[in-house]
């Protein structure tokens, strides 16, 4: 085959195989993308692509793998080094993750700061630095105040240090604006949980189970706590 077509055809494979991965469908996904990565494994949207696909299947040194050879293939490739944060993250390794996303919250040409911002938040949540990740979900949220990453992960450092009436002020606040997020509503049970306010806490269960998909870890995270409750 004429290696103008056969690199084409890998660049097509590539585009369904990162198809697969917005639809959800990992397997197929990761099937597509190792097909194209025998005739362009030097591709660094690739590689980030497949680093994407592992990190979904809970592979994180295989993501980390593939994030770092995107960024020796591109060393300008903000998303990779991003999705190497997040990899260090899904691993416990702190401090690397906190310098990915502190290199990528530097760079003028990134378009969504918020994200590596949100991102040291959780690094620093994880680290129970909880001022210092108070400070960068806040930061995110004043470039994006939608960013529901963020929301969380101050809802999240409310509960963690046992502010539940903060958290339920705060959260009363956010749902107005976003009543579907599922994600709020589990921290409000939660909170309700901390003062001891089963009913309310039953409810905004109730809430998640009607938002999520059956299947979904959230879902499963409902139904026990319901179960648990009654």
């Amino acid at each position: 085959m004429n290696p103008i077509n056969k690199k084409e055809i890998a660049i097509a494979t590539q585009r369904v195989g990162e198809g697969f991965y917005n639809a959800g469908n990992y397997t197929s996904a990761l099937q597509n993308l190792l097909e194209a990565y025998e005739t362009i494994p030097d591709d660094p949207y690739l590689n980030n692509s497949l680093g994407l696909v592992y990190l979904a299947k809970k592979r994180f040194d295989l993501a980390e793998d593939h994030f770092k050879k995107a960024l020796e293939l591109k060393k300008d490739y903000f998303d990779a080094k991003n999705n190497l944060g997040a990899a260090y993250l899904k691993q416990e390794k702190w401090s690397q993750a906190i310098e990915c996303f502190e290199h990528v919250s530097r760079s003028l040409v990134y378009g969504y700061p918020e994200i590596p911002y949100a991102n040291l938040g959780w690094a620093y949540f994880h680290q129970k630095k909880y001022e210092k990740a108070d400070f960068y979900f806040n930061k995110s949220l004043q470039i994006n105040p939608k960013f529901l990453i963020s929301i969380h992960g101050l809802a999240s450092i409310y509960l963690e240090t046992g502010s539940h009436l903060q958290a339920i002020d705060f959260l009363n606040q956010e749902l107005k604006k976003e009543p579907n997020a599922a994600i709020l509503h589990s921290d409000m049970a939660k909170a309700y949980e901390g003062i001891n306010d089963l009913s309310k806490a039953k409810k905004s269960w109730s809430t998640v189970l009607i938002l999520v998909p059956e299947t979904s870890q959230l879902a499963m995270e409902a139904k026990k706590k319901l179960n648990d409750l009654n």
